[in-house]
């Protein structure tokens, strides 16, 4: 077996993830099928903390289009991801993985509230550690909270979990000639507006030197197979 290519990642799981079939609500059968595979890599030393988004329960742009205040549906979709940390933990904790549930914005009798040496002491002890609420401000996506996490905690990769086994030039699923990228720069995912993270999060990446690997989380080899130093998913880098 190859040597460890990462030794810390930040894993970005959209709330669709927890959502089954239809991408909406908590079904708690994906949350363990997600911990399991958190589990598997975080039995491989590897340092691991999440970044969890809530589209399965809130999307701001409903609220939005019927004239919300952003910054309402902003906080709203924050909560949602505190419902969704907390479905995680436990499915982890179930599998005998300690984990800590770290909040932006305060709420001591849910989450301890994010303080950036602790989260680190927390890896160093061999603890997933999932970060809820975004930033904790409004008008910026868990993206962005994904790499901002991840530069604060001097990850050695953002790794982004989808359900496609990279980046493509156009959407595999309604073109079947669409083509895969092996690679891409910071400035490729931004001048050809290809959608995998918001403008943001990738400069905040680019300007930190945060590689971001995109991959498919449900194919069983792919993570393992990037920890390890093997081709899987797209690399997005300087």
């Amino acid at each position: 077996m190859n040597p460890l290519k990462y030794n810390r990642i930040l894993l970005k799981l959209s709330g669709e993830a927890l959502g089954g079939a239809s991408g909406f609500g908590i079904d708690v059968s994906e949350a363990e099928a997600i911990a399991n595979r958190i589990k598997g890599v975080h039995q491989t030393g590897v340092e691991v903390a999440v970044v969890i988004g809530a589209g399965n329960l809130w999307r701001g742009k409903q609220g939005l289009d019927r004239g919300m205040d952003r910054a309402t549906a902003d906080y709203m979709g924050m909560l949602g991801t505190v419902m969704n940390s907390l479905v995680l933990m436990d499915a982890l904790e179930r599998q005998g993985v300690f984990t800590r549930v770290q909040s932006a914005i305060e709420m001591r009798a849910l989450a301890e509230p994010y303080i950036r040496r602790r989260a680190i002491r927390h890896l160093e002890k061999g603890r997933v550690v999932i970060f809820s609420a975004g930033t904790g401000n409004p008008f910026f996506s868990t993206d962005t909270a994904a790499a901002l996490r991840g530069t604060e905690l001097d990850a050695n990769v953002l790794i982004k979990a989808t359900k496609v086994d990279g980046v493509y030039d156009s959407d595999p699923k309604t073109n079947s000639n669409a083509k895969k990228f092996n690679e891409l720069t910071y400035d490729d995912i931004i001048s050809r507006r290809l959608g995998v993270m918001d403008a943001t999060a990738v400069t905040l990446c680019r300007d930190n030197n945060l590689p971001i690997l995109v991959l498919n989380l449900w194919d069983e080899h792919a993570l393992m197979d990037a920890l390890h130093g093997k081709a899987a998913g797209t690399l997005i880098h300087g």
